[in-house]
Order: C-alpha cells, then structure tokens, then sequence
C-alpha cells in the first residue's frame, strides 16, 4: 500500500472498517489454532501500513456519486450542444483558477441555443481536487450518451457540483430533483439522535445562509465517544432568504431517507445537506482563499533556550503525537478484539459444520461437481455462438454434456465483489430444493477463479425475452398466461412454507422466470435468496440487493425483508404478466409514474380490463383477469401486514370460493410528476457509491417517491 502525499492525512473509520473487513477475509479459513499467530502478523502489517499512511495522504479523485439528465433532448452537433460543450470548456478553465464557484452563459443567435452553467465546489476542498473534480464532471456528462443531448443536467460528486440549463437559473432557488444518500448503519437512540441531528442542521444552516460563503459545519457532542458532524452549503448565488429556505427544504427531506440512519445527505441543485457520526470535512477551510506561494526557506541554527517547544515548528508537539498514537491504539484496540471475535466465531462454524442438522455444505453436495475442461468442452471454451445472456453475476451459455444431456451454465464474472459468496450461497440453497416450478441444479465447478453452476436447460428462455418482445409476447395466449402466474404462485410458496428451509428468494423479476417446452415457468437465480429459521418472519440486511421495480418499500427503505417481500415482487410480476409491459417502461413518461399507478387508475375508474394486453383482449376470461388483477394489487399494498401470503395467493387463484379484501393503494403511488415533488434515494456503504439505474448489488437506486 502506497500513500503519497503532502498534507496531513486522517483514518476515518470507514477506512478502519475496510482495512478490517480486509483482514477478516484472509482468516476466514485459518485454523482457529493458527489465528493468534496469524492475526499477530497481520496486526503488525496494519500498525505499520496505518503509521505510514498517517504520514503521508493517500492521493484520492474526486468521488461520484449522482447524475440527473432529463428526457428534454437536442439532437446531435446542433448549435445548442456546441455551446454546451464551450460551456464546459469555460468551467473547467476557470475551475483552475482558484475558483470554487463559477457561473457562465453562452449565447447564441437564436435565444433557444442560449446555456447557462455553474459548478460550486464543497467549502473545505483544496483548489488543485476542486479543479479536477469539475474536469472530472464535464468529460462524464460529455460522454454519457443521454446527457450530452439533454437539455438541462446536473451532476454531484462528493466533492463538487455542475449544472446547465437552456433557461437562466443563477441567484434562483430550486430544490428538484432531490437526491437522498444514506449511510446504512442504524443508529441507538434513534429519538434522541434525530433532535439533536435537527437542532445542529438548523444551527449549521442559520450560519451558512448569513454567510458570503454559503457554506458552514458544526460538531456536536452525542456522548463521550460519539460526535455528530454536519455539513451545510449553498450556491454562493442566493439571497439570505434564498439559501436558507433551500436548506429548510432538504433538512426536512432527510426523515425521508435517513430517518434512523448514523449518515444521510440531500443533494438538489441549489444546495445540499449532510450528517455522519465521522468527520467527513476538512475543520480547516482550505478553500476559503488562494493558497500562499511557498517562499525558499532559510535554515538558522536555533538559539539555545529553555522554553518548550509544544507552539513552535521545530518538533512534534504533543497534540500531534496525540493525534497519531491515539487512532493508533484504538484501531490496535479494534483489531485485535475483531480477530478474537473471529477465531470464536471460526470455532463455533466448525462445529455447527459437523451437525447433520445445519444442512448441506458445499463439501456434502460433491457428487455434483464438475471438471472444468468438461464444462468448457460442453460450452464450446465459452463461445459467443453458445451465449445465452447474462445474469446479475456473470454469463450464461448452453453447453451439451458428453451424455448427450443439454444444460445451462451460468459462469459468475472474476470481477465480481460478490461472486464468491453468491456461488456458495445459491449451491448451498438450489441443491436442497425440489419442485417443478424451479429450476434444477444438476452441478456445480470450483476451480481457481472459475466458479460456474450447471442447470437443467429450459428450451424457452426467460419470460421477459418473451413477454416483452411485441411478437413473441403473441405466445402467450391469457391461459398461458395464467398458467404462469399460477406456476410461479406455487414456486414461491413452496420456497416460503413447503421446503425443507424457509427461503426468500429477494430478487424475483421477470427475467428469473425461466419458460420449459410447455410453457411452464421455473424459478432461477438464488444467489439472493436467504434462509429463515423455523419461527424467524423477518430480517434487516445493511445490503440492499434486487432490481429497481420490484423491491417493496419496507426493504428498499430499511433493508427489512421478509415473505412478504417476495410476494410485493410477485404482485409487481403478475401486472407485468397480464399488462405486457415493463414496470420500468413507464419512467419519466405521461401515461403514468409506474406500472403500479397505472394498474391502480384503471382499477379506481373500475376499468380494469383496459390494464390486459392488446393482443389477449379477444382471448381472455374476465372474471380470471379481473380476479388476477386485483390479487396482484393486493399484493402491491405498502403495509407489508396487508399483502396475503403466498398460500393465500395460490388459494384465490385456484378457488373462486375465497372472498378477496378490498385492496389499498399500492406503494410508491403518486399522483402526478408535473408536481414535481418527488425525491430519489440511494443507499450507500458509509460515503462511497456508485449510481445505476438497473440490477444493484451493495447499493440501491429507488423510483421517484413522494414527500
């Protein structure tokens, strides 16, 4: 590890929790016998790696982490996006310049080609980061495809902030799109914790909004070992008046994301907020003016005296030796109860391992383990000809055993973060299941770096290669359809009640619903899933993971699951089945915020048949469309208590006996995105994140979600 640098530098402990996390998974396979001797290395590896980089800084860039791009497009080399490319060159030279905040317009002979544009730099970065950060963010919206086309964009980076518009927006106040980020740690106290986060914000915000700045932090005390740091800012452009009402605007946004959380920011274009229980800022303002030119220095030999030298630069004065030894010691304090915890933990795995009862490890399903040469033979090395597509975690490809016997081998990428854990998870849960609407597990390969799983081929695909395609989805006929809805209803149920194991699958979507010759569905992909305990109904997880569109609320929000999230997910997947459409499709449209929304209307107006598919509405039975219709809804409801389980599903789908509550409103309804009221949340692990709109793994992007 290397930590070049000038300027003093800091262990946060996100940094302490990293280098641990680190540590943990070197030792995860070390005989509890060894770990002293093997942790006593690694703790001198640690001390010394943390005395270094105390030192010296490790160089960082500029950190990512959102980007809002409007549909409002103008088309390719137009005048319009000229000037929004001499805008950018504009901001990045004077970004150099020992600017933190800067705003241009650039005109052209038509008022319509006119852009206005800023970037504001956070009040405690160095000029030389400020500058590379705003360089940073005009070359990522340069060459993100919708971006560069768009009309209006706004980009953040922890670090930095840019912005253009084709209307003037300098000196205006305007607080949307708002974007949540979270830090998942749950915080004690949670009461308490939140008056004093309020108190201290609003303290912060008076400050900032008084100020030439438009910037201010505050430290407060919460007990002898816990401080609360808040950071407020605004664009430098605002009245008084202005940026306070901002700040107001995104304080009171943070329960919405954050409510319970040791960290939370908003971020919206005329300001941003932010909270952590560590210090995330620089308590100098190294940006509060130019930095000084460094004059030649004379050595002069010291005069003899009897003075300390505790102010003076000619030692280390004891704050400074105070201010290494200490993290020192409490990170040494750290590690060393981290390994003790783990060689008890370690211990107490391996004789859980010997119990008959804990289920079957990988070690106990090597029956089922394949040579790699054979599976690279049977997938032609991993041809593309063989391909079938592409899961959250790797590719998959058809192979042809040398029994003649066809399969699916789904091969998890080497740059996978979580491949490893994902492999062992979906081998350990997939080989324990039996049932005819999911799919079979026929083997598995470990060899280095390969890791692959080997399932039974199923000759039609997913049912989003199907369902989605506007001739393929013709198929699908309303029994069909049913059909599916059913299969699925029973996968399900038998994962929650009728196994052996009580499994959440947590990431059912249409593309995890694989279709056999007879069009039966087969549940796939349990890299997710978690297994309950007997009497266990729900769980927390700091790892939000899924697929945007299908997450309930309570998980997305809180990381609570339980199986009441695989049913929210089904109801999702039964609109999708019956309407034919993506629940995603909807985004930024003006037919409606989601699919939900857009089922919910048809169902209020009680026209619920126009939600059914074009192409069905010839070949359909209305009362099972009508019945199918409002099952999903009502496993759509926000308070996890009211959605049925999915026995209760299985049972309304296949007796019109059964009498079916009225439904609620589905979660995340809203009313209309003219309003444009809404907030976006991310959640991430303490600061570091990384956007994406689709599958996520250690972070989660929401739909838009009311205030």
């Amino acid at each position: 590890m290397a930590c070049k640098s000038k300027t003093p530098y800091m262990i946060y402990p996100t940094s302490l929790y990293i280098i641990y996390v680190s540590a943990v998974k070197q030792l995860k396979h070390i005989n509890p016998a060894m770990a002293w001797n093997s942790s006593f290395k690694l703790l001198f590896l640690f001390v010394f790696v943390s005395f270094l980089c105390f030192a010296t800084t490790k160089a960082q860039g500029p950190n990512f982490l959102y980007q809002d791009c409007p549909s409002n497009q103008t088309t390719a080399n137009s005048t319009f996006q000229i000037n929004i490319r001499t805008l950018f060159s504009s901001l990045s030279s004077n970004a150099t310049t020992n600017n933190v905040f800067y705003n241009s317009t650039v005109t052209g002979t038509n008022p319509s080609d006119t852009v206005y544009g800023l970037f504001m730099c956070r009040g405690d970065v160095p000029f030389q980061l400020c500058g590379q950060c705003v360089i940073n963010a005009t070359q990522k919206l340069s060459s993100d495809l919708q971006c560069s086309l768009s009309k209006q964009a706004v980009i953040w980076y922890d670090e930095c902030m840019v912005r253009y518009s084709n209307h003037s927006f300098f000196s205006t106040v305007d607080t949307r799109p708002a974007i949540g980020l979270l830090n998942s740690a749950n915080i004690s106290n949670q009461a308490n914790f939140m008056r004093l986060m309020f108190d201290t914000m609003n303290e912060t915000a008076d400050e900032a909004a008084i100020g030439a700045k438009k910037y201010a932090t505050k430290q407060a005390n919460i007990s002898g070992f816990q401080t609360l740091y808040c950071l407020v800012q605004c664009t430098p452009d605002l009245s008084t008046q202005g940026c306070r009402s901002c700040l107001s605007d995104a304080i009171g946004l943070l329960p919405r994301c954050c409510e319970g959380k040791q960290g939370g920011r908003i971020l919206n274009p005329s300001c941003n907020v932010r909270y952590e229980l560590y210090p995330f800022f620089r308590t100098n303002t190294i940006a509060s003016s130019p930095a000084p030119t460094p004059t030649p220095s004379v050595s002069v030999p010291p005069t003899p005296t009897t003075s300390s030298n505790s102010g003076g630069s000619g030692g280390i004065s004891s704050g400074t030796i105070v201010a290494i030894v200490v993290p020192i010691a409490v990170a040494v304090v750290i590690f060393v109860v981290g390994i003790w915890i783990l060689c008890k933990r370690a211990a107490k795995k391996r004789n859980s391992e010997q119990d008959p009862k804990t289920g079957t490890e990988i070690s106990a399903v090597e029956s089922l383990r394949f040579d790699f040469s054979t599976i690279e033979a049977a997938t032609q090395k991993f041809s593309e000809a063989n391909k079938l597509g592409e899961g959250g975690f790797g590719e998959v490809y058809k192979g042809l055993l040398p029994s003649g016997q066809e399969v699916a081998v789904k091969r998890l990428s080497k740059i996978s973060g979580q491949g490893g854990e994902e492999f062992k998870n979906e081998v350990e849960i997939v080989a324990k299941l039996q049932h005819r609407n999911l799919v079979r597990l026929l083997g598995f390969c470990l060899e280095g770096e390969e890791k692959i799983l080997v399932y039974e081929f199923v000759v039609n695909k997913s049912l989003d290669y199907i369902l989605f395609d506007p001739e393929k989805q013709k198929s699908l006929d309303w029994t069909r359809r049913y059909k599916i809805v059913e299969g699925i209803a029973r996968g399900i149920q038998y994962l929650h009640e009728d196994s052996r194991l009580k499994i959440i699958h947590r990431d059912l979507k249409a593309s995890n619903v694989l279709l056999d010759g007879d069009m039966n569905p087969k549940i796939s992909d349990f890299g997710m899933a978690r297994i309950f305990g007997v009497d266990q109904t729900q769980a927390n997880t700091n790892r939000i993971v899924g697929t945007y569109g299908y997450m309930s609320p309570e998980y997305a929000m809180h990381g609570e699951y339980s199986a009441k999230s695989d049913v929210y997910s089904f109801g999702v997947l039964v609109l999708e089945i019956l309407s034919g459409k993506k629940n995603s499709s909807f985004y930024e449209t003006d037919v409606a915020e989601d699919l939900l929304s857009y089922a919910w209307k048809f169902w209020k107006d009680e026209t619920p048949l126009e939600l059914l598919e074009h192409s069905l509405r010839e070949s359909y039975t209305p009362n099972e469309v009508i019945r199918s219709i409002h099952i999903g809804l009502l496993c759509v409801q926000e308070d996890p208590a009211d959605r049925p389980t999915m026995a209760s599903v299985v049972l309304m789908l296949s007796s019109y006996s059964v009498t079916l509550p009225v439904p609620n409103q589905p979660a995340l309804f809203m009313h209309s995105r003219t309003e444009s009221n809404m907030l976006k949340w991310v959640q991430i692990d303490q600061s570091i994140t990384k956007s994406t709109t689709k599958s996520v793994n250690e972070m989660s992007l929401s739909g838009d979600i009311p205030r």
